[in-house]
Order: structure tokens, then C-alpha cells, then sequence
């Protein structure tokens, strides 16, 4: 009899399990599935109400602009994320007061601070003393670069975006299919829609740090299109939006550790792989029961 294994697939799975258990002894992959969680929730709900409102375009906007913040963050020596933070609620709060009261289109007004937080962001970046820093991890993301202090920055607006939208449900799905009829109603819309822009402005900003400025959005609009395969029902589909946030963000990390690409890009394309995926499985499902109908 030889002494070596006879199951040798078994042994690898073993292995392969050893390593994966392993993984969780470094505090940055614990870290990192805590990020995957507070990120499924704050952009599961967030990017609810922003695919249903069809505001894709303004968050892009407020997400690009932000990064005005991050180059005066670096500026003046504190946390770029801070900086990032105020000057995004800023441009969600400009975009919402100066579309009201100014006569130019919302779009054109987009793209105006869009320009503006990218262009003050690299100014502000060329202007430090010293190496300029590393910018990937804000373009681009690297969820394994992510602090204690992000990890309860994000389990904080995570937390208070449940609260408000389980307090303001009733209202916020009013705003986000029919708000005319509530304004026509008498009802002030302005203190809850002034709140849920500061919030996606927060969202934004928290989360650049896992996929990053410029890929945020498609976290806040992939895991919702793949939900609406689903269902229509809003409580639904922001409960799909975290599951499919979550499987993307934990997956795309998986991807990026074991053929060694940038974190970010691979939950992106992992999300979109979930999405193609389970959209043909809905086609050739429907295809299906049409065929077994016609055939009865």
C-alpha cells in the first residue's frame, strides 16, 4: 500500500479550508467582511431610493465632487475622509438649493460640480508639501485598507440610515414615486429630502473606501437592477439590494485575493456577473413556462 493519499480533491478542500480559516486571523479581512456588511446596508437602502427616484446621475455627481474634499483633507493634514464627507454634503445640498432657485438645468448643474470637486481635489492635492499621496485607494478602492475609525464610520450611517428610513418609511416611498401628490397635499418634503441627500452624500463618502469615487455608484445601482429581477415591492427591494451588495462585495474580495487585482474593480465585476447571471436564469425561466404552456 503507497502512503500517499487516495483522495487527493478531498485533502485540497481540506487545505484549501485551513487557509480560508486562516485568513480570519489578520485583522484587516476582518475588517474587511465588516466593511461588506455596512456597505450591503447604507448602499442596499441609499441606492434604493436612488434607482427609484432616478437620481443615478445626481450621485455620480455628488460622488466625483467629493473628491474636492479628499485633496483639501490632504491640504490641510486631516483625514481626507472628513473632507471628503463635508464637501459632499455640500454639493448634494448646493445641487439641491441652486436647481430651485437657479435657472439652469439640473444635468448642466451636475456636471458644473462634478468638474469643480475634481478639479479643486487636484489643485488642492498639487499644493501639499511633500510626495503627493497615493490616490488609488479613494479612486478606485481597496476595502483592505480600511481602518477601526472607517469601520465605525460606516456601522454609524449604516445604523442611522436604517433607523431614519424605518421612522420616514411612509414618507419616503411617497417622495420616492409620487412627490407632487404629497406637495400638492400640503406636506413639507424639504426636511426629509434634505436629510436622504446628506446621507447619499455620506454613503458616497464612506464607502469610497471599498470600491472608491469612481466606482461607488455602480454599488448604489448594480445590487438594486439585480433586485428588481425580483421584485417591485420597495421594502423588498432594498432587502435584495443589501443580500446582493453583500454576495458582490464578499465574492469580489475572494476574486481580487486570489488572482491579485484591485478589490474594487472585482466587486464591481462580481456584481455584474451576479446580475447577467441571474438575469438569464429569470429569461430561460420565463422562456420555459411559455413553452410548457404552449405545449399543454
Amino acid at each position: 500500500m503507497s502512503g500517499r493519499s487516495d483522495n487527493p480533491p478531498f485533502g485540497l478542500c481540506i487545505q484549501e479550508r485551513d487557509v480560508m480559516l486562516e485568513l480570519f486571523t489578520y485583522k484587516f479581512i476582518v475588517n474587511a467582511v465588516f466593511a461588506a456588511v455596512f456597505a450591503a446596508v447604507s448602499c442596499g437602502i441609499i441606492g434604493t431610493y436612488i434607482v427609484t427616484k432616478r437620481i443615478v446621475s445626481v450621485s455620480g455627481g455628488i460622488a466625483h465632487a467629493s473628491f474636492g474634499g479628499v485633496g483639501i483633507g490632504y491640504w490641510m493634514g486631516i483625514n481626507p475622509v472628513i473632507g471628503a464627507a463635508v464637501f459632499g454634503i455640500a454639493s448634494a445640498l448646493g445641487i439641491q438649493f441652486f436647481s430651485k432657485r437657479v435657472n439652469i438645468r439640473k444635468d448642466s448643474l451636475i456636471g458644473i460640480m462634478w468638474s469643480f470637486g475634481m478639479a479643486t481635489g487636484i489643485i488642492f492635492i498639487f499644493l501639499t508639501p511633500g510626495y503627493a499621496p497615493n490616490l488609488m485607494t479613494y479612486l478606485f478602492g481597496n476595502i483592505l485598507t480600511v481602518s477601526n475609525a472607517d469601520i465605525m464610520m460606516m456601522l454609524g450611517i449604516s445604523m442611522f440610515t436604517v433607523v431614519f428610513f424605518a421612522v420616514f418609511f411612509d414618507q419616503i416611498l411617497y417622495i420616492s414615486f409620487d412627490e407632487e401628490y404629497m406637495t400638492i397635499q400640503g406636506v413639507s418634503t424639504s426636511f426629509i429630502n434634505n436629510i436622504i441627500w446628506i446621507l447619499i452624500a455620506l454613503t458616497v463618502v464612506i464607502n469610497m473606501r471599498v470600491v472608491g469615487i469612481i466606482l461607488v455608484i455602480s454599488l448604489l445601482t448594480i445590487p438594486q437592477a439585480t433586485a428588481e429581477l425580483f421584485s417591485r415591492d420597495f421594502k423588498h427591494l432594498m432587502l435584495f439590494s443589501m443580500i446582493f451588495a453583500f454576495i458582490a462585495v464578499v465574492s469580489g474580495l475572494v476574486i481580487s485575493y486570489r488572482i491579485n487585482i484591485p478589490s474594487g474593480a472585482a466587486i464591481i465585476f462580481s456584481s455584474i456577473i451576479i446580475f447577467v447571471i441571474l438575469d438569464a436564469l429569470k429569461r430561460l425561466s420565463i422562456i420555459g413556462r411559455r413553452s410548457l404552456t404552449e405545449t399543454r
